[in-house]
């Protein structure tokens, strides 16, 4: 009996798919949320050249073992990302990168509500000890001067108040190139993506090795 019960947890192990056993060697990969809007959702891009695709791929390539959830909303506010972030986190993440406030600026949003949406959605994050890098938005111009550096300002201070790590731009050194973005002008096409990538790439390495270390 012993040895019936020896071939056939044996022969289990055989039968096991071998993406299985590979995982376990490897360990669970670190599992990374973007709480985004169209920019991270990829409006206008098939699914493999949206943002978190393309962040997958290039963490991958530098040897990190991660999956990226794609939950980005196009047209999606900062309130928005608060309503809906109970739900996302039933994907239960390692790390969340916040990416909201392009649409609170072209609709001219008061700075003052941006700031509460954000200020709740990293104070979530931060009591499930779920590590975060928040990233930054500018306002268009056209809402005045005053209302931009209101706007602006919300995303560092954010970050100086909950000692977060700060990509102070998402669309730097995208916007405004009409060769990375879409005809619309104000998505970043495949290209444009690839940009953010690059660039966002050691802000998101340093909040996984952070992770590694608590």
């Amino acid at each position: 009996m012993r040895k019936i019960k020896h071939f056939l947890l044996l022969f289990g192990i055989l039968l096991w798919p071998a993406q299985n056993i590979y995982a376990v060697a490897q360990g669970a990969p670190t599992k990374i949320l973007v709480l985004g809007d169209s920019l991270t959702a990829g409006y206008g891009l098939g699914p493999e050249e949206a943002f978190p695709a393309q962040l997958q791929r290039k963490l991958v390539r530098v040897g990190r073992q991660v999956q990226v959830l794609n939950r980005g909303v196009s047209g999606d506010t900062s309130a928005g990302g608060r309503a809906r972030l109970n739900w996302v986190l039933g994907d239960k993440p390692d790390a969340v990168i916040i990416e909201l406030g392009a649409n609170d600026g072209l609709r001219g949003l008061g700075p003052n509500q941006l700031r509460d949406n954000l200020d709740a959605i990293i104070s979530i994050l931060k009591a499930r000890k779920i590590a975060v890098l928040l990233t930054g938005m500018r306002a268009p111009p056209n809402f005045g001067a005053k209302y931009s550096a209101q706007f602006d300002a919300v995303y560092p201070s954010l970050a100086k108040k909950h000692s977060l790590p700060l990509y102070p731009f998402f669309l730097e050194g995208v916007v405004s190139e009409p060769g990375l973005n879409q005809k619309d002008g104000i998505h970043p096409n495949s290209r444009g993506v690839g940009k953010i990538v690059d660039q966002i790439t050691p802000y998101v390495l340093r909040l996984i090795d952070g992770l590694a270390n608590k």
